[in-house]
């Protein structure tokens, strides 16, 4: 483990051993004979939250669909399963999942274990579609919490992996369904002022980018349902006007690697994220923020990054400013909410990076920002700990789960306990 590192880079992990287990039998057995335990998913988190002194383990050998359920509107899938890789399946059986993020090359278990999102004023993180977990606990036992038969549940969905090590997780599906992606190009921040909830409802999914080098927006890109397409044929968007060409966010960068765009209809899981999963979408020469805020503070909260744009600007490649439904998932970003989440893809200057997060944060704090579990921040640990209300019922609850602090490591005793 000496070398290895996150997908990024940017971190090298202290575990002293990886562990790829093939059958539940064999996770099982090996949490129980370990002092100290983390699960290690597709590595795209950028801090520590995934890293521990003891052993970390890969579910990359335990990936498959177990059941698909129609009568209960349910898949089960192992905990090392791929987004990208259940859509192929669920599409090919008429099926699919409420949202996906930009990336389908994240697990399941890591993204809904960090209350990760897709977009949509409708739509909840993706932790919400989890109707059940197992989690293997620190004495190797298996437990499910299941979604309105325990209430523990909304706590153990979104776990930080503190409970345990998630094995097995029951999605809620959808019947299949077709989105086609138009983009828009130059809007205004200042017509976000009077429109916020114009733009934002315009679309199942609505992505702003910019690179903050001016109070406008780059792009817009709007993923609509496809019965929606024939009566969205405008060229002025708010005053933005329709790209004519397909764009990738970052300027100047191929837009070979994105999802198909200019309004050709496609099934959900080739439109709602924004790259393709047969392509890595950068290198991982990159650093990610992201911090969320209550919807209805969004435009001011916007103002206010704009006003210290000259701090963010150089350092970055591009901000995407998204729009998620409250949930009630304790340790959830969105948790009794609706919410913006203000997203920040740095270019790779760490020292850099770390200068300009404080004033970000400080600009943000008068809108009680939540930060992304998984990314960049240099929020104080008392000040993150204030913004969870069910912060204590979930520390009882991982304590029953795991009470020698098998899966704790140096994040979560910082910025949990």
């Amino acid at each position: 483990m000496e070398e290895e590192r996150n997908w990024a880079g940017n971190y090298r992990y202290s575990a002293s051993e990886l562990f790829e287990p093939e059958r539940m039998e064999q996770l099982q057995e090996w949490v129980a004979k370990r002092h100290k335990v983390r699960a290690l998913g597709s590595r795209h988190s950028f801090n520590s939250i995934a890293d521990t002194s003891g052993s970390l383990v890969s579910l990359n050998k335990m990936n498959q669909v177990l059941e698909l359920d129609p009568s209960r509107g349910t898949v089960t899938v192992e905990g090392g399963i791929r987004y990208g890789e259940l859509a192929r399946y669920l599409h090919a059986n008429h099926y699919g999942l409420h949202n996906l993020a930009s990336l389908p090359h994240i697990t399941i278990a890591g993204a809904c274990a960090t209350g990760t999102h897709g977009s949509g004023d409708r739509n909840g993180n993706l932790a919400t579609a989890v109707r059940s977990v197992e989690i293997v606990t620190a004495s190797g036992e298996a437990v499910t919490y299941t979604r309105g038969e325990q209430p523990e549940a909304d706590g153990a969905i979104v776990g930080l992996g503190a409970l345990g090590i998630v094995s097995k997780l029951t999605l809620d599906i959808v019947p299949s369904f077709d989105i086609s992606q138009q983009l828009f190009e130059n809007l205004a921040l200042s017509r976000l002022e009077n429109h916020f909830d114009d733009v934002f409802s315009s679309a199942y999914s609505v992505s702003l980018f910019t690179d903050w080098s001016s109070d406008r927006f780059n792009q817009v890109w709007l993923k609509r349902l496809s019965d929606a397409d024939d009566t969205f044929a405008v060229d002025d968007f708010y005053g933005a006007t329709r790209a004519t060409a397909p764009l990738h966010p970052v300027p100047g960068i191929s837009a070979e690697p994105c999802s198909e765009q200019l309004g050709k209809r496609g099934p959900w899981h080739e439109r709602l994220p924004h790259f393709r999963m047969e392509f890595t979408p950068s290198a991982g020469e990159e650093l990610q923020s992201e911090y969320f805020v209550p919807r209805s503070q969004a435009y001011a909260a916007l103002e206010a990054i704009n006003k210290i744009r000259e701090h963010i600007a150089p350092h970055l490649y591009i901000s995407e400013v998204r729009s998620i439904a409250s949930d009630q998932l304790w340790m959830s970003p969105n948790y009794n909410r609706d919410s913006i989440g203000v997203h920040f893809t740095w270019k790779p200057h760490s020292e850099a990076v770390e200068r300009v997060l404080p004033i970000i944060e400080a600009a943000l704090e008068p809108f009680e920002a939540r930060p992304h579990w998984g990314k960049v921040f240099t929020m104080a640990p008392e000040r993150l700990k204030s913004l969870y209300e069910k912060r204590l019922a979930f520390l009882s609850l991982a304590a029953s789960c795991d009470p020698q602090g098998k899966f704790r490591n140096s994040f979560l005793d910082s910025y949990v306990w």
